[in-house]
């Protein structure tokens, strides 16, 4: 099993963080590349299809845990050639107006893809989603 993490830290609570990644369905108002989202379902078990240019990726809500703030997403359909693709984002306090965000991905690849092949670009795409984030919480 193949696995990337991505982390950064920001100088907003952790509540206003996690307003932002945890809305299953605002993806969009902080990921770079995102045109569209639009959701079908409520809670666990709701899907979310990202629109990025010519390219689709379907999600679905599998763990919402508010109190922890944490949540849990699968990869349904995109074009990436994953299988078991799990993502979990958690946003924990780390003191006054602090916080730390852990964004991490298990899933399995196909035989003669190696995960080095694909970790530097989903690292990066994480990674650069938090960045993109640390403005719209830390202003």
């Amino acid at each position: 099993m193949a696995k990337i993490a991505v982390e950064a830290n920001y100088a907003a609570s952790a509540a206003k963080v996690w307003a932002k990644l945890g809305d299953f369905g605002g993806i969009g108002s902080w990921m770079p590349g995102v045109a569209r989202c639009e959701v079908a379902g409520s809670g666990v078990g709701a899907t979310r299809t990202i629109s990025m240019g010519p390219m689709k990726v379907v999600e679905k809500l599998e763990s919402f845990d508010a109190a922890r703030r944490r949540l849990t997403y699968s990869i349904v359909e995109g074009p990436m050639p994953t299988r078991d693709y799990l993502a979990t984002i958690e946003v924990r306090e780390t003191g006054p107006g602090r916080c730390h965000v852990d964004w991490s991905a298990s899933f399995e690849l196909p035989p003669g893809l190696a995960e080095e092949q694909v970790r530097p670009a989903l690292e990066g795409a994480y990674g650069g989603a938090l960045s993109a984030l640390r403005p719209l919480v830390e202003g």
